[in-house]
């Protein structure tokens, strides 16, 4: 995205800032960035870009959410690596 000439560093023309999280290499050739988007009114989303072969999945979330997803993932995780053990 194009830059205005008064923006500061890290800012786009729709006063946001964006800040790098992670980027992910999943199996399968799929990639996941996490990113951190505030929008400069006191909203924070999660930005989560997820690309398979040439497509793109952009999905923004609410702390709330992200935290839900987190913990769900979370417990995936730990109840299938435990499974696996067995």
């Amino acid at each position: 995205m194009k830059q205005p000439l008064h923006a500061e560093p890290g800012m786009t023309e729709d006063a946001e800032t964006i800040t790098e999280i992670s980027e992910l290499e999943l199996p399968y050739g799929r990639r996941v960035r996490l990113q951190d988007v505030d929008y400069h009114n006191g909203l924070h989303m999660l930005r989560i870009i997820w690309r398979e072969g040439r497509r793109i999945t952009v999905i923004d979330v609410d702390p709330a959410s992200a935290s839900i997803l987190g913990d769900e993932i979370g417990t995936w995780a730990a109840k299938t690596a435990t499974e696996s053990k067995n």
